[in-house]
């Protein structure tokens, strides 16, 4: 039996909250929960397509900074689903560029609420309504443990995830939640597309080529609804295509 038949019952697809699910590895990973018949909440700080999902995407327009909004939309919409949350996956961040000469209080700030509050809120929000056997698996960066000039405040906010994933770990292992963290690297994102550097960097790369979403969607599906990470938790996986072993 596999960690997500445990959570919901002969096989029964569970329910899932995707922050960022608007566009990038956000969507692909709710399209992988779709994919194995789950419902999606699927966050966002602006509407998600929900067409061709069925009815089991419901996009909330929720900005992960609030944690009483979260709270809200969680206690509106969870009944009506049996609820039960099954797998949290925080995949909302930003990561305007930043350093000792450039940072300013208002930035540093944004990116910490975002990708660290968010974090936080978004685990407080959902732990009381997830079971034994669910997990949660939080979006770091391979930022968080190698140098990537420019991005001084976005890498110093992705060490504090890993920590924040560490520290949730333990505390919430005595109610069988887990909780991991995935650390791309680069990912053929519109996000990351913008900024020129995308094929540069796939030149580096061990592999010689960035991610697709689909392939780090598919480690969130591994991480929280596949049975092979079951006796996993605290942990970050790294997903470079080997860049970070250079």
């Amino acid at each position: 039996m596999s960690a997500a038949d445990s959570q919901t019952g002969d096989s029964q697809p569970g329910v899932a909250l995707v922050t960022g699910a608007g566009s990038g590895m956000g969507r692909s990973t709710a399209e992988a929960f779709l994919a194995h018949g789950w419902t999606v909440l699927a966050v966002d700080v602006a509407p998600v397509d929900a067409a061709d999902s069925e009815g089991r995407l419901i996009p909330l327009v929720v900005d992960v900074r609030d944690r009483a909004a979260i709270e809200s939309a969680l206690a509106e919409q969870l009944p009506a689903l049996g609820g039960a949350l099954h797998a949290v996956a925080n995949v909302a961040g930003i990561y305007p560029p930043s350093t000792l000469d450039t940072y300013t209080t208002e930035l540093f700030h944004k990116v910490f609420d975002v990708n660290v509050l968010g974090v936080l809120n978004v685990m407080a929000a959902a732990v009381p309504y997830m079971p034994e056997g669910s997990g949660i698996v939080n979006f770091a960066s391979v930022d968080a443990f190698v140098v990537s000039p420019g991005q001084l405040v976005y890498g110093a906010s992705k060490s504090a995830v890993v920590m924040i994933t560490k520290a949730t770990a333990l505390e919430l292992a005595p109610r069988r939640i887990r909780v991991n963290a995935i650390a791309p690297g680069w990912v053929a994102t519109p996000g990351n597309a913008a900024t020129g550097r995308m094929e540069a960097a796939a030149a580096g790369i061990p592999l010689g080529r960035v991610a697709q979403p689909s392939e780090i969607a598919d480690w969130v599906w591994l991480l929280t609804g596949g049975g092979a990470a079951s006796f996993m938790t605290g942990d970050t996986v790294t997903l470079s295509g080997g860049d970070v072993i250079r």
